[in-house]
């Protein structure tokens, strides 16, 4: 309904909706992340380490870790403690992850960007590349404007939604002081989150630059930058008066681009996001010193990058490889987030995560999914506009010398070589999901975590260090804190399963599945509380590193080092705009994990290079969850 949402003159609805509580309402009161007690850190630091280590190891990590906590480390933590105190606009975390992230050299693809892929549109002749181009660029404009706006609804996790996610419960907190609105949600049991990230979604890009790299944000720039076949297109999307382009202009540029007959350039310029970012920061001073200043500012200040891919989708492995990498050459990792479509219209975002993390890009996705599905503003049956493409549709030059050659080629083979050395792999489990793991009274995550556990186990005869990250944006500027999955619990029981199967009953087997559950269920709570240790360690190696001391010896400890090198790493993502979600693995010796717990099935896809087999752990998964499910039935299982 026009009035719902707010037309320009030009006739296109500007926004998505107009929230009757403004955008960041609740930013101002969010509750701050708690530093935790630094005993707790220890004895849950301890607890990780337990399944990883044999006894004499696990005593040498424990009289370290004590003498930390009595000595240097309680120094440092009454230092983080103060310094927090001082910085009551942030979290303690905020600074340190943004410098570990900036500061990293490794290249951002496959080491730090993730992807998540859109689902098809429901009503198939709309997936046609040329129309999902344009409704999704006008859905992602009008979020853009909403925000800025202030009339995006606020990010508000609702434990009670028939209280809280209410016309009369918006209608009064909007009138509560921004000082103390939280508290407000917080009476109806609502977690506002954190929205600070969201500002970095537009017009952002990371800047390579020696040691550490710098974020740059130019909301100024009204144009969007278009990458097909290895060339770079620029065209404004908002006009002088902040409108945006009539969706039909929008869709006749894209029509221009889609048929442009120019060849792929000989040197693709993507390659270089894709180098080390000390190389590629020397590289870029070159192209500046070169004359293509004007040219790299367009990409850099562009709303996004929007991707269009010559191929169609062959099947979900190609589409991981599609979303995850890419040919670098159509692609600029730097921005971020690149909107990728492929020929045959399928839609997937990779980003780039030291600005943020998977919580406000989903928000984003979730947003234009539903936007350009639900209210898109062209259909098959719309004509582009007859504007003159031509002179609106930029196409930027970019003049090289040999040194920019000769890195060009060089970062191609690079590039070239590890994505040859990358295996994606994935299984879907048909047997079961949310909806019979909630019945037997379990953790739908609880469970997908003890089977790759067992996987492993079965795989490799080993428990090892496991990852799974969980948002901590209910508190002002939180990002992550890390669940450690692998516990005594999981490998007690993972041992039952796989080695000593005779040795129990059914019901046995059913408890060790419960206590995991129970155990896992508690570490999740407690990281999402901002109660993990991970952050809390990590902080205070930080400090005593920024103040020139040197290393505390609990840090030289070789399972401290084990801990942190994560050979299973794991992210979960349910939502109803995502057909799945993946990111390459953190160690050259591990596995990148995504996976989701649907109502009915357990979705799982998996990276590695050469050194594991990642097709083989996926069959152990399957066999695992089999295994798991059946005990949870009351089946009697074989080994």
């Amino acid at each position: 309904a026009p009035g719902r949402r707010g037309y320009s003159g030009a006739g296109a609805a500007e926004f998505l909706h107009r929230s009757i509580v403004p955008t960041m309402h609740y930013q101002k009161s969010l509750p701050r992340l708690p530093v935790p007690k630094l005993e707790d850190t220890i004895t849950r630091y301890l607890n990780a380490q337990k399944p990883l280590l044999n006894d004499e190891q696990f005593r040498k990590t424990e009289e370290l870790a004590h003498a930390f906590e009595k000595g240097i480390g309680r120094e440092l933590h009454e230092q983080l403690v103060a310094q927090d105190n001082q910085n009551k606009h942030t979290s303690y975390i905020s600074g340190p992850w943004f410098d570990m992230y900036l500061k990293a050299r490794e290249p951002v693809v496959l080491n730090f960007n993730a992807f998540m892929s859109f689902n098809p549109d429901p009503k198939s002749e709309y997936n046609d590349q040329l129309i999902r181009a344009t409704n999704m660029t006008v859905s992602a404009i009008r979020f853009m404007k909403t925000f800025r706006a202030g009339y995006l609804e606020p990010e508000v996790f609702h434990l009670n939604p028939e209280k809280s996610d209410t016309e009369i419960f918006k209608k009064i907190i909007r009138f509560v002081p921004s000082s103390i609105s939280w508290f407000g949600a917080y009476m109806v049991n609502a977690y506002p989150l954190d929205m600070s990230q969201y500002f970095r979604l537009f017009n952002s890009t990371r800047l390579p630059k020696l040691n550490k790299d710098e974020l740059y944000t130019d909301e100024k720039a009204k144009h969007l930058l278009v990458l097909r076949n290895g060339n770079f297109y620029v065209f404004d999307v908002i006009d002088r008066d902040g409108n945006m382009l009539k969706p039909s202009e929008i869709q006749a540029h894209l029509k221009y681009i889609l048929s442009d007959n120019s060849p792929a350039p000989a040197f693709p310029l993507g390659y270089l996001t894709s180098e080390n970012r000390d190389t590629w920061a020397l590289l870029r001073k070159n192209l500046l010193e070169n004359g293509n200043e004007e040219a790299l500012q367009k990409v850099d200040s562009a709303m996004f990058c929007l991707s269009l891919d010559d191929f169609p989708i062959k099947d979900l492995v190609h589409l991981s490889h599609v979303m995850l990498h890419g040919d670098a050459a159509n692609r600029w990792y730097d921005k971020s987030f690149n909107l990728i479509i492929t020929k045959d219209g399928t839609a997937g975002i990779n980003f780039e995560h030291s600005w943020g993390d998977g919580v406000a890009v989903l928000r984003f996705q979730n947003e234009v999914f539903k936007d350009s599905t639900k209210t898109p503003a062209i259909s098959p049956q719309s004509q582009p506009a007859s504007v003159d493409s031509s002179r609106a549709v930029q196409k930027l030059d970019f003049k090289l010398n040999d040194a920019l050659k000769a890195g060009i080629t060089k970062a191609k083979q690079k590039f070239d070589a590890t994505v040859e050395s990358l295996s994606l792999n994935m299984i879907q489990f048909q047997e079961g999901g949310k909806e019979l793991l909630k019945q037997k009274k379990v953790s739908p995550d609880a469970v997908a975590q003890l089977a790759f556990q067992m996987a492993f186990l079965r795989q490799y005869d080993q428990t090892v260090a496991t990852y799974e990250s969980c948002s901590t944006a209910a508190f002002k500027h939180g990002r992550t804190e890390t669940i450690r999955p692998a516990s005594v619990h999981t490998k007690k029981c993972s041992e039952a399963f796989v080695k000593e199967l005779s040795k129990h009953s059914t019901g046995e087997l059913q408890n060790l599945i419960v206590e995991c559950s129970k155990y896992h269920g508690r570490l999740t709570k407690e990281a999402a509380m901002g109660q993990g240790f991970d952050r809390h360690l990590f902080s205070l190696r930080y400090l005593a590193l920024s103040k020139g001391l040197a290393l505390p010896q609990f840090y030289q400890d070789p399972a401290y080092a084990r801990l942190n090198h994560n050979i299973i790493s794991t992210s979960t993502l349910v939502s109803p705009a995502v057909q799945l979600g993946g990111f390459g693995p953190v160690v050259s010796d591990g596995f990148g994990v995504g996976y989701q717990v649907q109502d009915d099935w357990i979705g799982c896809n998996v990276s590695s290079y050469p050194s594991r087999n990642g097709k083989e752990f996926l069959e152990c998964i399957y066999k695992s969850l089999e295994d798991i499910f059946n005990v949870l039935k009351g089946k009697k299982i074989g080994s």
